[in-house]
């Protein structure tokens, strides 16, 4: 029997993705398994297999397009069958890598739901006997945008589980306006400004990437008290031991920029001053400062379509070697947009660099929830003062945004004042690059 393959939930908030390129055609002959298509999300390309052995009798979503999370994908059957009544599958969201279901949502991830008193009515008519509802935590988030309260949604999915299928029906029909006005409704005309009063124009929608960049920099700016501390490092010393290094790396494979120098010396800072390596978060109405005892360094990546952050895990256990090597392919799999979602997530601090671009001090702002961020700008050549002469040196100009709500500015100075001195003198923490 034909039936439906939904576009799965794979995590982190994702409620939609646009087709990139699909690798079957109607017609076609699938394996368990085999690639079907890829979709971005404003996260990452991923790959989405097919869930079982058929043929391709219906592709519902053309490159380019835009799906939203719970829609019919494709529709998968024998040959000969059509694809207009088929059985929907899919309900289950995906795991991070899209290669399976996850049965049931952890109970210490439900959350309470804000509903509206519209939907509120619509979804009690559609479940009387409201109880406790079995949902994953993106479901109950997708509630929560359109106001629908989960507990009065009787779920259609596997073992009544509510799908984010049920909760667009139940938001839709606590939005449908009364008979009369639907009669009297007039189809609306969309219109595109092709220029303004002064000349001509493009508007480019926000998506993808950059849509969440942009979501996640509003809501980093207008939940937190963000405070910039700017100073420099004389990194001459530094400059020293990477050019006496990068014969020995490339020799390994490895591509050695300052950035894992720069990461070893922030864990130092970090291990002084532990709250810049922690985030705020909200439980049962009181506010609790996460202090984190694991170093996972956030490294930003320039991409065409955006900023992106790969993490490398577990950075103080790594050499300097390890970390440029990681950091290197983290970074070439996020340009091609075939980075996974697991490589994105866990950060504890984060450093970005505009240095090799051009640039001295800058205001960059946290990556959402956590509360500080170091940023690098350009080393130059300076005149500088020592013991009484002026002397040429590599100065590396340093800016350090904290939420100053977790972090005091004496610490933050602080921890910039230990960075600064490993950085001017790497010999602290390096024997070698091995250590």
């Amino acid at each position: 029997m034909a039936y439906d393959f939904k576009f799965p939930d794979i995590g982190e908030g994702v409620t939609e993705g646009i087709v990139v390129e699909w690798k079957v055609r109607e017609g076609d002959m699938v394996e368990l398994d085999q690639d079907l298509v890829e979709i971005e999300t404003d996260k990452a390309i991923v790959t989405i297999p097919s869930p079982r052995k058929g043929v391709i009798l219906k592709i519902h979503y053309k490159a380019g397009e835009t799906i939203p999370v719970g829609d019919t994908l494709v529709t998968i059957g024998e040959k000969g069958e059509k694809g207009e009544k088929a059985e929907a599958v899919g309900e289950a969201p995906y795991t991070d890598s899209v290669v399976g279901f996850l049965e049931e949502a952890p109970k210490e991830e439900e959350e309470e739901e804000e509903v509206k008193p519209a939907a509120r009515e619509a979804a009690e008519a559609a479940a009387p006997a409201a109880g406790k509802s079995l949902a994953t935590p993106a479901v109950r988030r997708l509630a929560r945008e359109l106001g629908v309260d989960v507990s009065h949604i009787k779920g259609t999915g596997k073992d009544g589980r509510v799908t984010a299928e049920d909760v667009k029906n139940s938001a839709a029909k606590a939005a449908l306006p009364s008979p009369k006005a639907k009669k009297e409704e007039k189809p609306a005309i969309k219109k595109i400004k092709k220029y303004d009063m002064y000349g001509y124009i493009t508007r480019v929608p926000l998506k993808g990437v950059r849509k969440t960049v942009a979501r996640k920099m509003a809501e980093a700016t207008s939940s937190a008290a963000l405070v910039t501390h700017q100073d420099d490092a004389d990194v001459t010393h530094l400059v020293e031991v990477r050019e006496g290094h990068k014969q020995y790396a490339e020799g390994k494979g490895v591509k050695l920029t300052y950035i894992p120098f720069v990461v070893k010396t922030v864990i130092e800072g970090l291990k002084k001053y532990p709250y810049l390596n922690s985030i705020l978060e909200e439980e049962d109405g009181e506010e609790y400062v996460v202090l984190k005892k694991y170093f996972n360094i956030g490294i930003a990546v320039d991409t065409p379509d955006g900023i992106i952050v790969p993490v490398v895990k577990g950075a103080d256990q790594k050499t300097v070697l390890d970390i440029a090597k990681e950091a290197s392919e983290l970074a070439e799999r996020a340009r091609a947009r075939k980075i996974d979602l697991a490589d994105m997530r866990g950060g504890s601090f984060t450093v970005t660099n505009v240095g090799f671009i051009g640039g001295t001090h800058f205001t960059p702002i946290p990556n959402h929830p956590e509360v500080a961020i170091l940023g690098l700008g350009r080393i130059e050549e300076k005149p500088v003062v020592r013991e009484g002469k002026v002397v040429i040196r590599r100065i590396m100009p340093l800016s350090l945004t904290f939420d100053h709500r977790v972090v005091d500015g004496a610490d933050a100075a602080r921890f910039v004042n230990t960075v600064k001195e490993y950085l001017e003198d790497p010999d602290l923490f390096l024997v070698g690059l091995g250590e």
